[in-house]
């Protein structure tokens, strides 16, 4: 039975990472892109493109209501490492790692 959920809870475990390795390097969210490619190099597939986030700024005491939007770049690189590591998909906004993801495995 253990075992049963113990498999149910790794199927069901997000593919999102806080962290990898370049060599001996870690690149972790919250990392700068310049960072990023002094210990990674350049990645071997990257685009870019732009979104807007939009927030909402209240009064404190509820008279007044504001949307904000401001742009946002989104840069998204992919890094091979070969066939017995995962590639690792990063995705930056403004310059600032946000997000990390195992791929399938390398070639």
């Amino acid at each position: 039975m253990k075992t049963l959920v113990l498999a149910l809870c790794l199927i069901l475990a997000s593919t999102d990472a806080l962290a990898f390795r370049c060599g001996r390097k870690l690149v972790q969210v919250g990392d700068y892109k310049p960072d990023v490619l002094e210990k990674c190099g350049e990645p071997e597939w990257a685009d870019r493109r732009y979104g807007m986030r939009a927030s909402r700024l209240r009064h404190p005491y509820g008279a007044l209501e504001l949307d904000q939007y401001e742009e946002v770049v989104i840069d998204e690189w992919v890094y091979n490492f070969g066939p017995r590591r995962f590639k690792q998909f990063l995705q930056f906004e403004n310059g600032v790692l946000k997000k990390i993801e195992n791929l399938e495995y390398g070639r």
